[in-house]
């Protein structure tokens, strides 16, 4: 939770206990495409601790923003349940952040007014929300361009912008959606290095979708890996136990080797990413 909001709501609040952000039981999506039925996402069952950085992986196709989307609010399940804190998700919310794999800034606000627009419904006062604001542009690494034009910004810089905006709500989840997908490599690499930096500042409990396995095993304390459609998750891993998170490392290479079996067990492997 941005720290500026958290002091202006609530100064005196004890610490919540450990708790369970998001849970999947039973979850069932289908579609209908030309009249025939597709399901997208079958037996989903999910649990993601406080402050986890989950990662989903899995090829196109999979189900996997499908999943995503129902966290979100955005897409209501066919069967089974979504929790957000032990409540049932029935919608959009605030305490929900998403990020797209494009920025989808308002090109006729500058980068400040387009974080700003997460806070328009916050309880909060003017110069609480201008500080917010400033302290997620410095968060993201865009101090200077505070005033700079959507049309201005490199894509990545604009992917910053638009995660400064996914955070500035405090958010209890942010939800992201391939979002370095259309990026170069090398700013790829740059914005995951920054992604993993803010997760460990702010542990603001993250869900990211990707089919790169390698930022899977980079960014994640879990990584879900999803089988072909219909969607269900093949396996769990855990990657809180000394993950040194280094290409180089024997321990990273063993892991990502066993990752990508799993991929290929499900007959996974076409729209994954090695790289």
């Amino acid at each position: 939770m941005s720290a500026v909001l958290e002091r202006a709501r609530d100064s005196g609040a004890a610490a919540a206990p450990p708790r369970i952000a998001l849970s999947a039981r039973g979850v069932t999506k289908r579609f209908h495409i030309a009249g025939a039925e597709l399901v997208a996402l079958t037996g989903i069952d999910l649990d993601v601790d406080d402050g986890e950085f989950v990662t989903i992986l899995g090829a196109s196709g999979c189900g996997k923003s499908t999943l995503l989307r129902l966290f979100a609010g955005l897409e209501t399940a066919d069967a089974g349940t979504l929790l957000h804190a032990g409540q049932p998700i029935t919608g959009p919310s605030l305490q929900r952040g998403l990020v797209f794999q494009e920025p989808r800034l308002f090109p006729w606000l500058t980068v400040a007014q387009n974080v700003a627009t997460a806070l328009l419904n916050a309880p909060v006062g003017p110069e609480v929300k201008r500080l917010a604001v400033a302290d997620h542009i410095a968060l993201v690494g865009l101090t200077g361009f505070e005033d700079a034009w959507p049309h201005q910004l490199s894509g990545g810089m604009a992917q910053r912008a638009a995660i400064a905006r996914g955070l500035v709500n405090g958010p209890d989840v942010l939800l992201m959606d391939e979002p370095f997908g259309a990026l170069d490599a090398l700013t790829r690499a740059r914005l995951q290095r920054e992604l993993r930096r803010i997760w460990e500042r702010e542990r603001t409990t993250t869900l990211l979708v990707t089919h790169d396995v390698d930022e899977a095993l980079l960014l994640g304390t879990r990584i879900v890996v999803m089988t072909p459609r219909p969607g269900r998750i093949a396996r769990i891993f855990d990657l809180t136990s000394g993950l040194t998170r280094d290409h180089a490392d024997a321990g990273f290479a063993r892991l990502r080797a066993e990752v990508l079996a799993t991929l290929d067990d499900g007959n996974n492997q076409e729209g994954v990413s090695r790289s």
